[in-house]
């Protein structure tokens, strides 16, 4: 990559940021920068859209001034389209300009509200894999008893698939994010499975298991063994690693379940004169919880496994949940993430995935099945 510098960033952070492809528009987009803004002097963006429809949004954020610097990038990859269809044809889109701004060094970090599939497949095709990882992986916070309060689950969707030596890379590559993103020394690393004894689950979790184990002490962190689903939200471990398909589901699930419970938290404190003065007398401590779980505190799943940084914010996102992944984006830039993560994975000692010791993969194929 050449080391350039966006005319908005001297000396400061430069985040690249995919104004369209969310919910909410870039309304929403360029709020979250403001917001960031505000807070940290420290960043500066590139943003990439329609510059007759970015600039004026832009022009009405006094803390943008000097702070941003638009792309004119007139095509938008849209929820619908297809990861394939993206790779073929997407040049002249946002998501395109906004990793091409990371893959030419002008910023650290790239982060886009829009279609996850075809957000990782042009990931994996311009930043390319890290040497060494055949299946780049998303990893997502969850909340938890820690105190750290969150747990770092992966894969959340990028894969459906991983074999035993996937899953040892997901423990690297999710041990290597604990560090920078949530600054844990000595991570505790547990493979989800049905149950917690070592002869339950299919044979490449137990083949996951022993590699893990073996690898536990050489990379730096703690192998519990097998966990199960209750314990994504436990202070059992840190980092949970499963395949892809498993951990959207348990994702979707738990965002399901959080809105379920505050949907009924609501019914519950309208229900009669009583109920709603008490829920006066606990507002303060229903607000922390409010807080507490609010899905926009970690908007953010970050593309692990590739020559770059990717944060992938929630297509749903408003300005406050777009800026807390540019704050996680900044996070992970000033860690260094980057550099790290590849020492991490250049430095395990894993079997070569092929019988002549290739592990170049030139086929796209593993790149995603999760389409939004």
């Amino acid at each position: 990559m050449t080391d350039n510098s966006s005319k908005a960033g001297a000396g400061r952070t430069v985040i690249s940021v995919d104004a369209m492809g969310g919910d909410r528009g870039p309304s929403a987009v360029v709020g979250g920068l403001a917001k960031s803004a505000k807070k940290n002097p420290d960043l500066a963006f590139i943003l990439h859209g329609p510059r007759a429809e970015l600039e004026p949004l832009v022009a009405r954020r006094k803390h943008l001034a000097d702070r941003v610097e638009i792309r004119d990038a007139a095509d938008v990859v849209s929820m619908e389209d297809k990861p394939a269809q993206v790779m073929r044809n997407g040049k002249g889109t946002s998501m395109w300009s906004a990793l091409e701004s990371v893959r030419a060094g002008e910023a650290t970090v790239c982060v886009s509200c829009g279609n996850t599939g075809a957000l990782m497949a042009l990931s994996v095709l311009r930043l390319r894999r890290l040497a060494g990882i055949y299946r780049p992986a998303i990893a997502v916070l969850w909340p938890s008893r820690n105190p750290q309060g969150f747990n770092v689950l992966l894969d959340g969707g990028a894969d459906i698939r991983a074999d035993a030596k996937d899953l040892m890379q997901y423990a690297l590559m999710g041990t290597s994010y604990a560090r920078n993103g949530l600054n844990l020394e000595h991570p505790r690393v547990g493979l989800l499975n049905v149950g917690t004894e070592e002869h339950k689950g299919r044979a490449e979790l137990k083949e996951a298991h022993d590699l893990i184990a073996a690898n536990a002490s050489q990379a730096g962190f703690k192998f519990v063994g097998f966990v199960e689903g209750r314990d994504l939200p436990s202070d059992v471990c840190d980092v949970i690693v499963t395949d892809g398909f498993t951990g959207n589901v348990a994702l979707k699930t738990g965002e399901g379940t959080a809105s379920l419970i505050s949907e009924q938290l609501r019914a519950a404190f309208q229900y009669s004169p009583l109920s709603r003065l008490a829920s006066l007398l606990a507002y303060t401590s229903l607000q922390r919880l409010k807080k507490r779980i609010d899905p926009r505190r970690v908007n953010g799943g970050v593309f692990l496994g590739l020559n770059g940084t990717v944060v992938k914010s929630h297509g749903s996102a408003d300005a406050t949940g777009v800026a807390a992944a540019i704050k996680l984006a900044f996070q992970l830039a000033e860690s260094g993430f980057s550099d790290r993560l590849a020492a991490r994975v250049a430095s395990a000692n894993l079997p070569s995935r092929y019988g002549d010791g290739d592990d170049d993969d030139s086929d796209d194929d593993a790149v995603t099945k999760e389409s939004n």
